[in-house]
């Protein structure tokens, strides 16, 4: 089977739906068929000022909410990154392999360097994506399921994966991204012409899956509307409405066409009460399952290491061949 390989940063205690529909619903589904590898990235998460507490208890918080949304031990290995310590031994060699101009156009680096003043930016932070290449070229993916703004990150891996095949003869797998679809791209529910993100700063505009089913309700009958009453897709001028018709039909099954056929003649009141139980009776189960998970800590725990064993024995392959090649004495 070919292998697919993606990760997910623990920085915060709560996915949000965004996370789920935009990208874990198809790695749940990418595991039929696939050799699917599936990572915390908690050493990512560094990159910013750091409270070890609430980095552990969002890395066991991450996991528990994976396995909830139907990542399955049996199907997939789910590990966590800095349990793997061949992450930072490849890291090091696709640093070495990176030249400096080009790790200076990474737009990632530059955007957020940018917000916040290049001398308060981490070194971590610049050498960020050589570590992200080590972490797909370690395990040798065929696939990198990623968004459309993760793409210039693949083709830097290939580039540098190219790089060292043509130096020190073939040893990594080229490859390639497996863009996420676009169907179901959940923006803000109280700014609906911006994407569904925590770091928008604004609670209120995100469903987070770790929410109560109180807090969604409201979260979901106070989202933003548009003019008039008419509940049709219109992103242009009903951007509000139009969102909520995506979150529906992303969780009910329903197409967006018999959505506004059962909701033609009625207000935005029914509808978006409509919206909001089909959010919160979806979301109650998974919520319910990620909390017994936390709750039994040795069980997650165990999961966890099961996998980290068999992705350190993977990973273990390739800095083997890796250093063979270079020359590293074994």
């Amino acid at each position: 089977m070919k292998r697919v390989l993606s990760g997910i940063q623990p920085t915060s205690d709560s996915f949000h739906l965004g996370n789920y529909l935009g990208a874990v619903k198809q790695w749940v589904e990418l595991q039929d068929g696939h050799d699917a590898f599936y990572c915390i990235v908690d050493l990512h998460a560094l990159t910013v000022e750091t409270d070890p507490a609430l980095l552990r208890k969002r890395t066991l918080a991450s996991a528990a909410q994976l396995l909830a949304l139907g990542i399955s031990p049996e199907k997939s290995t789910l590990f966590v990154q800095s349990q793997v310590p061949q992450h930072n031994q490849l890291g090091w060699i696709m640093e070495c392999m990176t030249g400096f101009g080009e790790a200076s156009r990474m737009t990632q680096f530059k955007d957020k360097s940018s917000k916040a003043g290049a001398d308060s930016a981490r070194v971590g932070l610049f050498t960020y994506p050589m570590l992200q290449a080590a972490d797909i070229l370690l395990y040798q993916a065929h696939y990198v399921p990623v968004g459309e703004d993760q793409r210039q990150h693949i083709e830097l891996t290939r580039d540098l994966a190219g790089r060292f095949n043509s130096r020190y003869g073939n040893t990594f797998q080229l490859p390639e991204a497996y863009i996420l679809k676009t169907a179901a791209k959940i923006n803000d529910i109280q700014e609906p012409t911006a994407k569904m993100s925590k770091s928008s700063g604004a609670v209120a505009g995100v469903i987070e899956i770790m929410d109560t089913p109180e807090a969604n309700l409201k979260k979901i009958k106070s989202a933003m509307t548009d003019a008039g009453r008419e509940v049709k897709y219109d992103v242009a001028e009903k951007p509000g409405i139009s969102n909520l018709l995506t979150i529906h039909s992303a969780l009910s099954g329903k197409s967006i066409a018999d959505l506004e056929n059962e909701f033609e003649g009625k207000g935005y009141g029914d509808f978006k009460s409509a919206v909001a139980e089909v959010v919160v009776e979806y979301l109650r189960p998974i919520r319910a399952k990620a909390v017994e998970l936390l709750e039994d800590e040795e069980h997650l725990l165990d999961i966890l290491h099961q996998g980290s064993e068999k992705a350190r024995s993977v990973a273990q392959q390739t800095i083997d061949a890796t250093y063979k090649n270079l020359g590293v004495v074994l």
